[in-house]
């Protein structure tokens, strides 16, 4: 062996002894072109249905007239744990229930008003009849929708978000997310009623709306204007002879302790409704804004598969405790009653009328 390759290996031991010494490994052959590094695992992309962690967090208060065990109550609760989990509970819903920020009229004033102190509300489809809601209107004709499924009909129709948008569109300062509905609304009074005649001269308590007055007084009552606060006293005093509302909230504020008498018409469905300010809903951001549309698709039918289940237990529970409740077979008679505030009050919407009535199954 020449002296050149002698230097050479001992030069190659000399550096494999160093770095055994070092603890160290010895250095990787360099990889050829035609060997393929292995890519590195790429961090998980967030998944679009879970908000993004920088979301701002937020409390809207939510004003409910009801207490919270009602079928509107339930609805409530789904609609605020469904936006809590969706957004990992940056968004916060506040539900004050049983009336504790007023009627529905003093509600929709505040909200109406800005300022910002109640944020959502539950309401009456028709409740805003009176701040100039003309299609909300056409829901609170007298004997529209001939069961629940002809409501559904409708509120799942490509009709529904146009209402739910009309408030909004002419800038009352508020707009629907989501309908439900609460039974349909019957007369309850303090003496027995058995008939149409009976209700003749009768005091029925009416919130402040067009339609309900028009249509108590072509019954033969006279339309009594009482906050729905005071309206338990009212009857127990004699300030209104009866008043009258879905069966569920019926019970669940104790009318029948002082207004024992309940004739089953149907006059009405509770179509109902969740609105949001225009100051709330500006303040969201876009995704804050899609988990309460989507929070609000579940809570509809949420309160579509309770409804009908929770109002027959109720109805049952106030006959067993001996309430006097009367079936109207023949509702021929109250429509008739009622034709004149029913042609008044579709006028100039007749067209979008026929199409809600089209609708029944």
């Amino acid at each position: 062996m020449n002296k050149k390759k002698i230097l050479a290996t001992l030069s190659s031991l000399v550096l494999v002894a160093f770095f055994a010494g070092c603890g160290l490994s010895t250095p990787e052959t360099p990889e050829t072109p035609d060997e393929t590094p292995a890519e590195e695992p790429s961090e998980e992309e967030p998944s679009e249905e879970e908000p993004a962690d920088d979301m701002p967090e937020v409390t809207l208060v939510y004003a409910e007239v009801n207490p919270l065990d009602t079928i509107v109550g339930q609805t409530d609760t789904a609609f605020k744990e469904k936006v809590e989990e969706l957004s990992n509970g940056k968004i916060t819903i506040e539900i004050q229930a049983s009336g504790v920020l007023g009627s529905e009229n003093d509600v929709l004033d505040t909200m109406l008003g800005g300022g910002g102190t109640i944020d959502m509300s539950r309401i009456s489809a028709f409740a805003l009849t009176s701040y100039g809601g003309e299609k909300s209107k056409l829901l609170s004709i007298p004997y529209t929708f001939v069961n629940r499924e002809h409501f559904w009909n409708f509120a799942t129709s490509d009709l529904a978000p146009d209402f739910l948008l009309e408030p909004f569109e002419n800038g009352t300062g508020v707009r629907g997310l989501f309908y439900g509905e609460e039974g349909f609304r019957h007369f309850f009074t303090v003496d027995p009623v058995n008939s149409i005649e009976d209700l003749a001269g009768m005091k029925l308590r009416v919130s402040n709306d067009p339609v309900m007055n028009g249509m108590v007084n072509g019954l033969g009552a006279s339309p009594t204007v009482v906050s729905f606060g005071e309206l338990y006293s009212a009857l127990q005093t004699g300030v209104v002879d009866g008043a009258e509302q879905p069966i569920a909230n019926y019970k669940s504020n104790a009318f029948q302790e002082v207004a024992p008498n309940m004739i089953l018409d149907g006059h009405t469905l509770g179509a109902i409704q969740v609105i949001i300010t225009n100051e709330a809903w500006d303040s969201l951001t876009p995704e804050q804004q899609d988990i309460l549309m989507e929070a609000g698709e579940y809570a509809s039918q949420f309160n579509r598969e309770i409804s009908e289940e929770a109002e027959n237990e109720v109805l049952q529970g106030l006959k067993d405790e001996g309430i006097n409740i009367v079936e109207v077979t023949d509702p021929a008679p109250w429509q008739a009653a009622v034709k004149d505030v029913v042609d008044a009050e579709t006028e100039g919407f007749e067209d979008l009328y026929q199409q809600i009535l089209d609708m029944q199954p």
